[in-house]
């Protein structure tokens, strides 16, 4: 399988007419065909159905398909990374972290990063799920997470970043919004969205408010989609603050907790690289100065 078969493969997927696939990729028909049916024999099941109005997608074959455009995509995108990195850069660092907004300073530190090594490239990965799993495999250099997972783990660094706190997220037209701080008691009455992978920390504030027999709670699956809850008036929910955009769209508002989250950066004890070491230097260099800054 070539590149090539692969690029007419999805075209005909698109258009379903060997005429208007290989005009559309600057072909003949029959060469076309030709690839097509050589990347069959190749994988063993047809894609395609044939007929005199043109052709049709075999079930394996949509499947067959999807992932093919998937990896299609991926191969487009290691390219241009390619590209980007042998222009102009040495060396790369790459972190991965949950979402965009955990390392709220990640945009100043690679700005930093670049007056005293402009050849070194910062590449975040946006990780929901699985971060850990990369970073063991050695598929990242940098790991946001938080300590209670790095225990016992060999072989790592763990660089203390910050602690954050629990805050209550409420549209800001919610009478909750109002308050500096808010109290179990504030609760009351209110449906709570609970679950979505949370720390244990969270949990553990959930679960009290639960058993209190105080509040009703929603199971939500994720962040993202306890955002929109929130949005749609389906509730409320608490969050850590390393998940807040500073977007102005929910009000964040404390919840008065002893629970907190100890937020750090992992590295692998076997990489020695200097701007490696500079780049954790700044990180944790901007969160020790922003001692005002809302966590």
């Amino acid at each position: 399988m070539n590149t090539k078969q692969i690029d007419y493969c999805i075209e005909l997927a698109h258009t379903l007419n060997f005429s208007r696939a290989a005009d559309n990729m600057f072909v003949s028909q029959p060469t076309l065909s030709y690839q097509i049916r050589l990347l069959e024999e190749e994988i063993g099941f047809p894609i395609f159905e044939r007929s005199g109005k043109g052709a049709a997608m075999t079930p394996a074959g949509a499947q067959f398909v999807t992932y093919l455009t998937r990896m299609r995509e991926e191969m487009k995108r290691a390219i241009e990374q390619g590209q980007n990195f042998s222009a102009k850069y040495k060396d790369d660092i790459s972190i991965s972290l949950m979402v965009h907004q955990a390392v709220y300073f990640l945009p100043e530190a690679i700005r930093l990063l670049a007056d005293i090594h402009p050849d070194v490239q910062v590449t975040p990965k946006f990780q929901y799920e699985g971060g850990m799993e990369s970073f063991l495999k050695n598929e990242a250099d940098i790991l946001f997470t938080l300590e209670e997972y790095t225990q016992h783990i060999p072989s790592i660094n763990v660089h203390k970043l910050f602690t954050s706190r629990i805050y209550l997220i409420a549209n800001k037209d919610d009478p909750l919004a109002e308050k500096n701080l808010i109290t179990e008691q504030d609760l009351t009455g209110r449906t709570l969205m609970v679950g979505g992978g949370s720390p244990a920390a969270l949990r553990s504030v959930q679960q009290r408010l639960i058993a209190s027999g105080k509040i009703q709670y929603f199971n939500s699956p994720d962040h993202d989609t306890t955002r929109v809850n929130v949005a749609a008036g389906k509730g409320i929910c608490l969050a850590p603050g390393f998940l807040n955009d500073h977007s102005k769209q929910f009000a964040w508002i404390p919840f008065d907790c002893k629970e907190s989250f100890s937020c750090v950066l992992c590295t692998h004890k076997s990489d020695h690289r200097k701007s490696l070491q500079d780049f954790i230097d700044i990180l944790t260099g901007l969160y020790r100065e922003a001692v005002a800054f809302p966590l």
